[in-house]
């Protein structure tokens, strides 16, 4: 039965679409989970049955956000940690000793709690590498997949789990640990290739494409050093099979810089090349400590590069080279990271931090990349990246109906002089008045529709009684292991590497570099 259309009349229209057009007044008629129509008139034009008018004057209507990379796991955690170097934050966040695992209610929970954030910001697609401490279930996944398709966002979620031990994944570790602490790492619970593929076969065999299509899967090696080749050669057949994004992290920090090169011998972009893994369905994430070859290797291939600025200042990773990316020709898009190393899930934030960020790279302003960059990135970037271009990320006929109304009667947008500069400097989320995905209003009079948010907020605050106790245990193995592991990254520091991504050193692409900390700065 025809439940007839949702109308919304007379907004402002960003489209965002390949022709880049933009209405100071327009309709979008939208039917079922589809736009159908759009453009001045549009709303008188139709002739089908309408189920609700929204009278949308004085507002914008824009594509939905797409939150690109994510770990809901870190839901909980906001606040939880200093900023400190990535290897001893995972230290304290993923603990290689840990025991106990999470319940099937908190994963539900804690990821809808997120998850109400982005909706109420704009973010109407996430794309979740979520991660299970210490072993993956068909319960944690199901959890995790139930909470999206209830709480309404569309979500493309893959399994983050390594399957090597820890002193595997890192340099100099093993011979800094004592025998018992290395012999405790070796017997930590780990999964085998075939078990973590079957549960991509569970994975991807009920959620791939439920809620209408709302739901989807990808896949993760979490990072190269972090999984057995088999395993990694397994999740690229899955990933080309389905056409599933393939989430990998690349180069996040400089002690994965010398990874590459006292383990393999080569940077970890050239070795999943070499491995012929690197294709166009790899979202590499974070992409800092690259070089030239590096970045034109991901090019040729056609990967997108996922950049996560608020969570790399967080952790002090270094600035991205977005300009060396763009010129290259490697689509980029954006991530909020983690909620322990963002602390928010505010991808309006999170595009103002990356285009202040690319100011750094050049003294040249005319170098500096343009807001525009930044909003496609937000949108359409991601929309790259979950394997839906075309579709997300743009309002355009037969394109899903991900989109958001925003206030321009608002201290964003008041005067209104530019609209593109003024949605990445100046908007916080809190313009944000309705969030339609799949064609369904999810929030709306500063409410989201599908759930109780109070009582959300009561049951995350109940679990978390529990949940301290896990964190409390995490900080007593960390703090056992911290002085190694503190080592691991000082004779790391130590050791050259041929590229700077930090404010304490050079930022070259290329240039041979004698020491960690060069005298003076490079452009």
């Amino acid at each position: 039965m025809d439940r007839g259309a949702l109308v919304i009349a007379d907004a402002h229209v960003l489209t965002l679409d390949a022709a880049q057009r933009e209405w100071p007044r327009a309709d979008i008629v939208i039917e079922g989970s589809r736009i159908a129509a759009i453009g001045p008139g549009a709303a008188a034009a139709w002739r089908g049955p309408v189920a609700r008018r929204i009278d949308a004057h004085g507002q914008l209507a824009m594509p939905g956000l797409i939150n690109a990379h994510f770990h809901s796991p870190g839901n909980l955690m906001k606040g939880c940690l200093d900023g400190m170097p990535l290897e001893l934050f995972m230290l304290y966040e993923v603990p290689p000793l840990a025991a106990a695992g999470d319940t099937g209610r908190l994963a539900y929970v804690r990821t809808q709690l997120a998850a109400v954030e982005m909706l109420r910001r704009g973010i109407t697609c996430v794309h979740d590498d979520a991660y299970h401490v210490p072993l993956a279930t068909r319960e944690g996944i199901d959890a995790i997949m139930q909470a999206y398709a209830d709480v309404g966002i569309r979500a493309t979620v893959a399994i983050d789990q390594p399957n090597v031990p820890e002193v595997d994944k890192v340099p100099f570790l093993a011979e800094l640990l004592t025998a018992e602490q290395r012999a405790a790492m070796d017997a930590a619970p780990r999964q085998t290739s075939a078990e973590l593929l079957a549960l991509y076969g569970h994975l991807i065999e009920r959620w791939h494409g439920a809620a209408g299509g709302r739901l989807a899967a990808a896949v993760s090696c979490s990072a190269p050093q972090r999984v057995s080749d088999d395993y990694f050669r397994g999740l690229s057949a899955l990933s080309r099979e389905h056409d599933l994004p393939f989430n990998i992290h690349i180069l996040e920090t400089r002690l994965q810089r010398v990874l590459g090169d006292t383990k393999y011998g080569k940077s970890l972009v050239r070795h999943v090349h070499d491995l012929g893994l690197l294709d166009e369905r790899m979202m590499v994430i974070h992409a800092i400590w690259i070089d030239a070859e590096d970045i034109e290797l991901l090019a040729r291939a056609g990967c997108t590069v996922a950049h996560n600025p608020v969570c790399n200042l967080r952790l002090g990773s270094g600035v991205m080279p977005w300009r060396a990316l763009r010129e290259a020709g490697v689509p980029l898009c954006l991530g909020t990271d983690e909620m322990n190393t963002d602390d928010t899930v505010n991808l309006w934030a999170v595009a103002k931090t990356a285009a202040l960020l690319a100011t750094l790279v050049d003294a040249d302003d005319r170098q500096w990349p343009r807001a525009a960059e930044f909003l496609y990135a937000a949108t359409r970037g991601g929309a790259r990246a979950v394997r839906r271009a075309g579709d997300l990320g743009q309002l355009a006929v037969g394109a899903a109906a991900d989109l958001i109304l925003l206030d321009l009667d608002s201290h964003a947008f008041t005067p209104l002089n530019d609209l593109t500069r003024q949605l990445v400097y100046c908007e916080d989320g809190s313009s944000v008045r309705s969030t339609i995905v799949h064609g369904e209003i999810v929030f709306e009079d500063g409410h989201v529709t599908t759930l109780d948010e109070r009582a959300l907020r009561a049951e995350a605050r109940a679990l978390m009684t529990g949940y301290r106790e896990q964190l409390t245990d995490a900080s007593r193995q960390a703090a056992a292991l911290e002085g190694a592991y503190r080592a691991m990254l000082e004779r790391a520091a130590a050791t050259p590497v041929t590229v700077s991504r930090r404010l304490d050193g050079a930022y070259d692409l290329a240039a041979p570099s004698t020491s960690h900390r060069p005298a003076k700065e490079s452009s």
